[in-house]
């Protein structure tokens, strides 16, 4: 069943407590519920080892939740799930961020430092070198696949070596990462006095936004200057900055960027992949890196636009029945959590808990716990399913009602993926 909107209000405001325990870690204890009755099992087929869908997820989720309670049984699922990352090296497996090698390395790198485990360092290095042995010379750099994303291709993968250089003091990942990066720039096409890229070369839709497109691009290029202080790759973060920019609709004080090109310029997403929560990133970054403060008002316009927006309640073309970190609610939570952290602006924090309030009107209440039963594509929102990865599943649930608690009693955060500068 359905947990009502007045249940969730009165769950998160901890009226429907009977102890003292946070309201939002008890949403969390009944999201893990949930995933240890599915004993990893997807609904559908058998659960990966990657970011996106799978194991590496949960593994994260564990690692913030034990952080944030020093409970010992989220200590001992983060164990397990990272042991089963180790073990998954042996397999056949994709290079991403989110779909492979980059992202369990990422993981695995939280593991290490997190439960001061030596082994999961090891095995962050074996995924370097993996990588090292895969990278097939290109261009004027190296690529893995044909991809350039965040998601699956060089920009995600290239994110990974950059933190894996730092935390493992391995020169030789900052070197790929910056191959990737050269390999990018070539890739990138002059467009409104900039640069754009496409996802690959099969693909016939641009999409400018985060997870596939020129945002996503441009933030690793940024990201990988701040690394090397190599002009060439700051040069072309600007360039794709300047194209999102020269065809955002700026209306009303906001800023939104369309979904995607030729026939979705009047398509516009709120979320993480296509929408401000994600985009916004490429903006902190670039303020980051160049400490020039005329960025800052390009993030509070994309803030702006979803404020303004109707959305959680109004659901939109570009807001439709997902509510995942990747394309809903969720990410859209975090994204004002992590505003809040960096601005103190309490209009921020009210709607990270409204958006976070709307999600649990959404759960599906079981013997087990919560589960969250939505659609992945936006062309099919009739296929529901529940899932149990980060991107789209109960881990990425959990992960934030943990943030939330984190918030509420002033804890720093363990967990920081190489995608987020917030």
């Amino acid at each position: 069943m359905h947990v009502s909107k007045l249940a969730a209000w009165l769950f998160l405001a901890g009226a429907a407590c009977t102890t003292p325990r946070s309201p939002y870690l008890a949403a969390a204890d009944d999201a893990d519920r949930w995933l240890v009755a599915t004993a990893g099992k997807h609904p559908s087929k058998p659960v990966p080892p990657d970011l996106y869908y799978g194991r590496a997820g949960i593994v994260l989720f564990h690692l913030e939740a034990w952080h944030a309670t020093g409970e010992d049984h989220w200590a001992q699922q983060a164990c397990t799930g990272a042991d089963a990352l180790l073990a998954s090296l042996d397999q056949p497996l994709e290079p991403g961020l989110y779909t492979g090698i980059a992202g369990i390395g990422c993981v695995l790198l939280d593991a290490g430092r997190i439960l001061g485990e030596p082994k999961y360092h090891a095995g962050a290095a074996r995924c370097v070198q993996l990588l090292q042995e895969r990278a097939q010379p290109v261009g004027a750099g190296v690529e893995w696949i044909d991809t350039t994303d965040i998601i699956s291709g060089s920009a995600g993968t290239g994110l990974f070596l950059l933190r894996a250089a730092d935390d493992l003091k391995d020169e030789r990942a900052r070197d790929l990462a910056a191959r990737a990066g050269r390999r990018l720039l070539e890739l990138g096409r002059p467009e409104a006095g900039g640069l754009k890229w496409a996802m690959d070369p099969r693909f016939r839709y641009l999409m400018p936004n985060f997870s596939h497109g020129t945002a996503g691009i441009s933030y690793f290029l940024a990201t990988l200057y701040g690394a090397t202080q190599q002009q060439e790759f700051l040069d072309g973060a600007l360039a794709g900055a300047r194209y999102l920019l020269a065809v955002a609709d700026t209306r009303d004080d906001g800023c939104l960027v369309f979904h995607h090109e030729p026939d979705g310029k009047d398509l516009f997403y709120f979320s993480w992949c296509h929408g401000p929560a994600g985009t916004a990133a490429l903006f902190h970054r670039l303020g980051q890196v160049t400490g020039e403060a005329r960025w800052a008002p390009w993030v509070e316009r994309g803030a702006h636009s979803v404020l303004h927006s109707g959305v959680p309640e109004q659901r939109k073309p570009g807001f439709w029945n997902n509510l995942s970190q990747c394309c809903g609610d969720a990410g859209v939570a975090e994204w004002f959590l992590d505003l809040h952290r960096l601005t103190g602006r309490p209009e921020y924090l009210a709607f990270a808990q409204r958006a976070t309030a709307y999600l649990l009107t959404r759960a599906t209440r079981t013997e087990a716990g919560l589960c969250w039963i939505h659609a992945e594509r936006r062309v099919a929102p009739e296929k529901e399913e529940a899932f149990v990865g980060y991107m789209l599943g109960a881990a990425g649930f959990g992960l934030l009602f943990v943030h939330h608690y984190e918030q509420e009693r002033g804890i720093e955060r363990a967990v920081r993926l190489p995608d987020s500068p917030w």
